[in-house]
């Protein structure tokens, strides 16, 4: 007769997998922050071509270290090519929406990426998705709604730069899922840091401008990097660690380390409409993985 898992190994993985999410968090944050204060003085295209070859150098070692191909075949493939393309339409919008808007508006906005992920999955990968689920999907969107207040006194049209650079992310999660599996997250995170680097060099093309970056510019760059491979890692363990239903949603507690570096940080506080958003997105978000657990 089969035994059933152990219970407390299994809670002892939940605990470690979430832990493990909550530090991922922190480092996205981290990430986040530093790139801002970059941007404060160097051109955008600049710091995602800096960020890129750091992300590409740090990725490219780990796939050597796994004994594996830094270029695989696979990776001229028409998913990889889209997974690139959305990348850097993430990337380059969310970029701009962390060096003109807010950090913590753009990152309550950017917690709408599950949502649009369940939304899109219907379409492309024809997932069946309940009623309840779809009025979770558009309260979800509501509080994007909240946040960006289009037709208000708050409004600002570079919120959209967020929701375009969340809809990059979306589209580079769905292209992940259907990417070739015989490629390990180093060899992903070497083509996800390469989209970067082209994205950059892509800006910098359309409106020029290359500045020298002085030290303290060079170590936020670098702390970007440390921080960003760091949370990759610790993301992609966590994911593998507990189970999806425990670990997913606590990774809307960015939200939180966001708010708390744009008020220390930036000086940012946030008014009651762009709190609500968050909580209803973030709120709308956690309901949509309890209920895919009780499915």
């Amino acid at each position: 007769m089969t035994s059933s898992p152990d219970l407390a190994t299994l809670r002892a993985g939940n605990l470690k997998g979430a832990l493990l999410m909550v530090l991922a968090m922190g480092c996205f944050a981290l990430e986040d922050m530093a790139i801002k204060r970059a941007t404060a003085h160097l051109p955008v295209g600049e710091v995602l071509v800096l960020f890129g070859l750091g992300g590409m150098a740090v990725f490219s070692i780990l796939t050597l270290r796994r004994r594996e191909r830094i270029i695989h075949p696979v990776m001229a493939e028409k998913v990889m090519i889209l997974r690139a393309g959305f990348e850097i339409m993430g990337r380059v919008f969310f970029t701009l929406s962390l060096a003109l808007t807010a950090l913590s508006t753009t990152s309550a906005i950017l917690q709408a990426t599950p949502l649009m992920v369940a939304a899109a999955g219907v379409v492309f990968f024809h997932e069946r998705v309940t009623l309840t689920r779809w009025a979770l999907i558009a309260l979800g969107f509501l509080g994007v709604l909240l946040v960006i207040r289009p037709g208000l006194d708050g409004f600002t049209p570079l919120s959209i730069l967020a929701v375009l650079g969340m809809i990059g992310f979306a589209g580079r999660d769905l292209t992940t899922r259907a990417a070739p599996t015989v490629l390990s997250y180093a060899q992903l995170g070497v083509t996800g840091f390469a989209a970067l680097v082209a994205s950059g060099l892509l800006l910098t093309l359309l409106y020029g401008g290359w500045i020298w970056p002085s030290a303290p510019d060079l170590g936020f760059v670098a702390l970007a990097v440390i921080v960003g491979v760091s949370a990759y890692t610790a993301l992609t363990m966590a994911m593998r660690m507990g189970e999806l239903s425990v670990v997913t949603p606590f990774r809307y507690i960015r939200l939180l380390f966001a708010m708390a570096l744009g008020a220390l940080v930036f000086g940012e506080r946030p008014d009651a409409l762009e709190l609500a958003g968050g909580a209803v997105i973030v709120g709308a978000g956690v309901l949509l993985m309890l209920t895919a657990r009780r499915r």
